[in-house]
């Protein structure tokens, strides 16, 4: 696979580096904003890679997967539709499903909670307009977190449009999105339904989104920013197969046993409601200092009928982010500090019932738990003559928990894990305009969420501490010519206490810290411009290639008898390599053609069950429409189009090797955006 795509490489390369190219930016030219840190691309000393509008494009409209999976370093899983994990360099170790050890912000706000678990699928994928993916520790300016950060962008220039679309297996989707400047106003209206049978039995989902914003520039050096997020979210959960299973029916929801029902008699599923609403300013002091301040609150009402219990959750939120920031310039030295306080509250009431065929019965448990969560942080940046950069940031992080079991019996107690100072340096040097080498080590630590403290087993995991770790890596970035953009990354991440998933007989989740983690890899991304080929056929065509490659062991490491040392990490791929390629033809007709490779992946932490390696093709038409002021785009989008049977999203370490969840085979979603 490594030498087919290096000799399409190659062949694409000299093919085209004779023909005339347009004006269109390569990603070393892209401004990132880290959270209000802007710098470009070239000059950052960050891990961090773009998923930008036109890369967004390449999903179906009700996740963002694939473009996600185009970036190295990446992972987006698909346990079953509204069912999403995200990994950075194996991140997933500890996420049964949703997103953990990876922080999110959606413009000034922060989408996870006091104790890092982010609803990430209540998130319509058509409501972000770009998106900044940093991978490992960035501790000083955003906390905790050893897996990485996500800063998701809305819309920030006007735009009137609708998109409606169906497709394979009932699929129905459409939006509509308002943004515009009026006077002093910035405002965004976006509104979304979907809804899908989806692929297997006991699989169905629905999603209802209304987003609202407000950017209000009230004095020439101030702005406000207003939000409210309104997300309902309905999917069925269908469970985890064995092999056999899978090999008899692809389709099937996980079957009863004769000791526990199945997922279809018991309605498995998630049914979550959340509304988010903040606010924040942001106003000049003087020319050198300025101040910014964000508060927010959320509620969350969470059911998940399972296997074994009715979950009742109710979940209250609130978080405040303030910073006061000092900029200087001399001429040939810039510089740039911050100083700042992030914190929050997560309160949640937790009630678990008998599930009698999806309706609760009798009480399990009922239980409070309140995670409080925080961290001071200095942050500075120095530019030295365009040509050196530096970003050094300390932060003192403290979490703890409350936590009171109401029924059966009593008991109650608190606590607090032990504060953290976390450093990070990244330094980049420009070589040559274009051409950049940059350097960072940064110290993460990431405290067990609210649902590893009480997982699915209803017990109050005490014993639990926070995993931490330090990363060192390098990095190239290069610019060839007006051509192509190429990057290279190698890290080395030492995890102490990792935290990972076990499962019961029931089913049920537990966690433990392990030991030690050893993640070594590289990183690689190649992208072109937009060639214009000056042919009345094929008129354009752009390419990327990306590779991640990773040598992840576990170091010490022994469960009773058993000892796992040198093991390959659970649940992370040895080698992913992505490709995209878009072409015009006719001077009409887009075609976007990618494949994404995944090498086998070790299932249990003991590796003695391995998943196949996989090839997963997708392709997508697209034909403008011009209506006078109207322009409708249609699009076809064909996903799996070899009708590979893969999966997208194991349940490592599961209890009675039922790891598997099938992905859909090829489908289809025919679509219409009109733009006005």
């Amino acid at each position: 696979m490594v030498r087919i795509c290096f000799l399409l490489f190659i062949t694409v390369c000299s093919f085209f580096s004779s023909q005339r190219r347009d004006s269109v930016e390569l990603i070393s030219e892209v401004k990132i904003d880290a959270y209000k840190k802007p710098t470009s691309y070239i000059n950052s000393t960050k891990s961090v890679s773009v998923v930008s509008r036109g890369l967004l494009n390449q999903n179906t409209p009700e996740r963002m997967l694939e473009s996600i999976n185009q970036i190295p370093g990446a992972r987006m899983e698909e346990r079953s539709p509204g069912s999403y994990r995200i990994s950075f360099r194996g991140s997933t170790l500890r996420s049964p499903f949703g997103v953990r050890n990876v922080k999110v912000y959606m413009d000034d706000f922060i989408l996870s909670d006091a104790s890092g678990n982010t609803y990430f699928n209540l998130i319509s994928p058509e409501l972000i307009d770009k998106i900044e993916l940093y991978k490992g520790p960035e501790s000083g300016d955003y906390g905790a977190i050893t897996g990485g950060t996500i800063l998701l962008k809305t819309r920030s220039s006007e735009n009137t449009s609708a998109n409606l679309s169906v497709g394979s297996y009932g699929t129905f989707n459409q939006s509509f999105d308002l943004s515009k400047q009026t006077g002093k106003h910035f405002f965004e209206v976006f509104q979304n339904y979907y809804q899908s049978d989806s692929y297997r039995k006991q699989s169905a989902v629905k999603r209802k989104q209304i987003f609202l914003k407000d950017h209000f520039q009230y004095a020439e050096k101030a702005s406000l920013k207003a939000m409210v997020l309104f997300s309902d979210l309905d999917y069925q959960t269908p469970g985890g197969l064995t092999m056999e299973q899978m090999e008899k029916d692809r389709k099937q929801a996980r079957p009863a046993t004769s000791m526990l029902p199945g997922a279809g008699e018991q309605d498995a599923g998630i049914r979550n409601k959340m509304i988010l609403a903040g606010i924040s300013n942001e106003i000049d002091l003087s020319p050198e200092f300025s101040h910014f301040v964000m508060i927010q609150g959320s509620y969350v009402d969470f059911k998940n009928p399972f296997i074994t219990n009715y979950e009742n959750r109710f979940e209250r939120n609130f978080a405040l982010r303030t910073h006061i920031n000092y900029e200087k310039d001399w001429g040939r030295i810039k510089s740039a500090w911050r100083f700042g306080f992030e914190g929050g509250i997560n309160s949640i009431v937790v009630r678990n019932y008998d599930n009698n065929q999806g309706v609760k019965g009798n009480p399990q448990n009922f239980d409070n738990l309140k995670n409080t969560s925080g961290f001071y942080f200095l942050s500075q940046k120095l530019n030295f003559n365009e040509k050196l950069f530096t970003d050094i940031s300390l932060s003192l992080n403290s979490n703890s928990y409350e936590w009171e079991r109401l029924y059966p019996g009593t008991s109650k107690g608190k606590v607090n894990f032990k504060k953290q100072w976390l450093p990070n340096f990244g330094v980049t040097y420009l070589l040559e305009k274009g051409f950049s080498i940059r350097t960072k080590i940064g110290k993460g630590n990431s405290a067990p969420t609210n649902e590893e403290i009480r997982s699915s087993s209803q017990e109050f995991n005490l014993n639990l501490v926070p995993e931490y770790g330090w990363n060192k890596e390098i990095g190239i970035r290069k610019q060839l010519g007006n051509i192509l953009f190429v990057e290279g990354s190698y890290f080395d991440f030492r995890m102490k206490d990792a935290i990972v998933r076990r499962q019961n007989e029931k089913g049920q989740d537990f966690f433990v810290n392990q030991g030690n983690v050893i993640q070594k890899g590289v990183e690689v991304l190649v992208e072109s411009k937009s060639f214009n080929t000056d042919n009345n056929v094929f008129n354009q065509f752009k390419f990327r290639f990306s590779g991640s490659f990773y040598k992840f062991k576990f170091g010490d490491y022994a469960q009773g008898d058993k000892n796992f040392s040198g093991n390959d990490l659970t649940g992370v791929p040895a080698t992913t390599i992505n490709s995209l390629f878009n072409f015009v033809i006719l001077n009409k007709l887009g075609i976007d053609y990618s494949h994404f490779y995944t090498s086998k992946i070790p299932l249990n932490d003991a590796n003695s069950v391995w998943s196949e390696s996989n090839i997963v093709g997708n392709i997508q038409l697209r034909l403008p429409v011009q209506f006078e002021k109207t322009k409708l785009n249609l699009y076809l989008q064909i996903q799996n189009l070899y009708n590979t049977d893969y999966v997208l999203g194991f349940d490592t370490n599961a209890f009675g090797n039922r790891f598997y969840n099938p992905a859909a085979k090829r489908n289809f979603i025919f679509g219409v955006k009109a733009d006005f």
